[in-house]
C-alpha cells in the first residue's frame, strides 16, 4: 500500500496546485511516502538501519551485510538481540561486513516486504537481491554462515580471524 503526501503549503492549496498534484501522481512522478526513523548519529557494533539510510547500506556493493528485520515488541526478537550484539562485536573490526539491524515497524524501504519477525537477510557483495537466513539462531550458527557465504568474512579481516570462525 503506497502513501502519497501532498508536499505544499495547505495555505496555498489551490484547484491548480491539487490538479498539478494529481497529473504527477498520474505521470508516475511523486514518489511515495515511505516511513523512517531519525537516521542515527552514532553507531555500535550493529548497524542501525533505517528507511533512509537502507539503500546506501544494505546495497553497499563493497559490504556483505547481514540484516535482523525486527519489531520492538516481538519476543523472538528481543531474545535474539544479546546474540545479534555479539555477533556485531565479533565482526566490528571487519569493515567490509555489516551486521544491522532493521525496525521493520517504524521504518519503510519500497519494495521490501517482511512478513514475520525477526527476518534475517543476507546481502552479499555481488547478490543484493538477498537470501534468507533459516539456520539456528545462536552466535556459531550466524558464524559458520558467514564463513560459507561472506568472502569477507572468509578473509579473516579484523578481529574475527579465520580460526576463529
Amino acid at each position: 500500500m503506497r502513501k502519497f503526501v501532498y508536499g505544499g503549503s495547505l495555505d496555498s492549496l489551490s484547484v491548480e496546485s491539487i490538479k498539478t498534484y494529481i497529473d504527477e501522481f498520474k505521470a508516475g512522478t511523486l514518489r511515495p511516502h515511505l516511513k523512517s526513523e531519525a537516521e542515527p548519529t552514532t553507531q555500535g557494533p550493529v548497524t542501525v538501519i533505517v528507511g533512509t539510510t537502507w539503500e546506501s547500506i544494505v546495497l553497499d556493493k563493497s559490504k556483505d551485510v547481514l540484516v535482523k528485520y525486527y519489531a520492538p515488541w516481538c519476543g523472538h526478537c528481543k531474545s535474539l538481540a544479546p546474540v545479534w550484539e555479539e555477533l556485531g562485536a565479533a565482526f566490528a573490526d571487519n569493515d567490509d561486513v555489516v551486521i544491522a539491524k532493521f525496525d521493520a515497524t517504524a521504518n519503510e524501504v519500497a519494495g521490501l516486504s517482511i512478513r514475520g519477525y525477526p527476518t534475517l537477510k543476507f546481502y552479499s557483495k555481488d547478490n543484493k537481491a538477498g537470501i534468507d537466513y533459516e539456520g539456528d539462531r545462536d552466535l556459531e550458527s550466524f558464524k559458520s554462515f558467514l564463513k560459507e557465504h561472506s568472502s569477507a568474512a572468509r578473509s579473516g579481516a579484523g578481529k574475527v580471524a579465520q580460526d576463529e570462525l
